[in-house]
């Protein structure tokens, strides 16, 4: 078994308050889960409006899967053109770890 976490740290737009935060993280996990079926989270930053952190998580029995999802959520949030990619950290584990 192979788990796989991406954290992404975004800077967004022109945002002004945490309810206009939420309409632009909002669709981005949304998206992330309904397209990739991974586990998506909003990690970081909740109280900072122009910045947020989101956590992907997913599981499967192979490598190669498994970098193939995360490779695919890192350029679908990459290509939102309503946020910059700050920076992305990938981790990979392993049962045995």
């Amino acid at each position: 078994m192979y788990v796989g976490t991406l954290s992404f740290d975004l800077l967004l737009g022109d945002v002004r308050s945490l309810k206009e935060k939420r309409s632009v993280v909002r669709p981005i996990v949304a998206e992330l889960q309904r397209k990739f079926a991974v586990s998506v989270a909003e990690v970081g930053d909740q109280d900072v409006y122009r910045r947020v952190r989101i956590g992907v998580a997913v599981v499967s029995g192979e490598t190669g899967h498994l970098t193939d999802v995360l490779d695919r959520c890192e350029r679908m949030v990459a290509g939102r053109p309503e946020v910059e990619l700050l920076s992305v950290r990938r981790r990979l584990h392993t049962d045995e770890d």
